[in-house]
């Protein structure tokens, strides 16, 4: 069995709570030198790449300023910081509903990424807590949709996070989601949906396709008035967009959503109205560091259901959008 390769500490700081960039040198490889492997690989642009290396930003294990004509060096690490092109910033906070010295729980907003991806990097929930928290080396255990609200679970310590992201992977959290769709009286609920859902690299939208069933989701009414249901989601797997699938599997899908059961038009940056109407509303959970039963519940509310007239005209991401409880609801 190949043992997987130490990964080195970064040599560089964070920057405004991102991480800077590691790329690993391929193990094969016919480039004579770091830059000429960096120059195809990151497609930075003419000059980028040769401008970094003059300017001293690309850095090795030791923190020391990788040269124009370092020779390829097969496995070798460098480290640099990313240009951050400016991002709309999310006007919605992200609450801290606990924190130890093991884990923090937070309740993201809609609209804010948990970690950074793509064009979402310095406005995500991971990058403003380390920030506002002052805890550099906090990481994710797991993530919610950029559009999907509520609970998250991040830890303090690195050596820690492998034991929180086993409790996912192990199927040992109990997750409840809550969601506003249209009501349907023929559609019998509570039930349970089973499928197999599959999400191309690179397609917007995951699919159910054939075969042995990969994602399983609970289905459960709370209520319902005046068209819309109040709905109780509960996963025991967490494929990507398993909810939203499932959801407009069964003819309801959820208010907001943009890709089900059409991909819309993308709407313009810092357009937060109508956000998507799914909550991430609990996370239950053994502590397997410190033993602690863990119960938190958010304290957001969906517009639609909460307030339907401002959500449907476009107001409720400008008033309410943040999703918090409001005063005697």
């Amino acid at each position: 069995m190949r043992r997987r390769p130490r990964i080195p500490s970064a040599p560089l700081p964070q920057r405004d709570g991102v991480d800077p960039v590691r790329v690993r040198l391929p193990m094969d490889g016919s480039w004579g030198t770091v830059r000429d492997h960096l120059v195809e690989r990151l497609a930075a642009g003419p000059g980028v790449i040769d401008r970094m290396l003059h300017d001293g930003l690309i850095v090795g294990a030791d923190g020391r300023a990788v040269a124009h004509d370092a020779p390829y060096e097969p496995g070798l690490f460098v480290w640099f910081h990313r240009e951050l092109e400016a991002e709309v910033p999310v006007p919605f906070d992200v609450d801290v509903v606990y924190r130890d010295e093991h884990i923090v729980i937070a309740d993201k907003p809609h609209f804010l990424a948990t970690t950074p991806r793509g064009s979402h990097v310095s406005e995500t929930a991971l990058a403003r807590l380390r920030r506002d928290l002052g805890i550099p080396p906090l990481g994710a255990a797991h993530r919610l949709d950029r559009l999907t609200a509520g609970l998250v679970l991040f830890t303090v310590r690195p050596q820690e996070r492998g034991a929180y992201q086993t409790l996912f992977r192990d199927k040992r959290v109990h997750k409840e989601y809550e969601a506003v769709a249209a009501y349907d009286p023929g559609l019998a609920l509570p039930r349970t949906v089973r499928s197999r859902i599959e999400k191309e690299r690179g397609v917007m939208a995951a699919r159910e396709v054939a075969g042995e069933p990969n994602a399983e989701s609970r289905v459960e009414l709370v209520e319902h008035r005046d068209g819309l249901g109040r709905y109780r989601l509960v996963p025991t797997t967490g494929r990507t967009h398993q909810l939203r699938v499932h959801m407009n599997a069964l003819g309801v899908p959820i208010l907001g959503d943009p890709v089900y059961p059409v991909v819309a038009d993308p709407v313009p940056d810092g357009d937060f109205r109508r956000p998507l109407q799914l909550l991430a509303r609990l996370l239950e959970f053994t502590d397997p560091v410190t033993g602690r039963s863990h119960r938190f519940v958010s304290e957001r509310v969906l517009g639609a259901w909460s307030d339907p007239d401002a959500w449907c005209s476009g107001l409720a991401g400008q008033n309410t959008g943040d999703g918090r409880s409001q005063p005697g609801r």
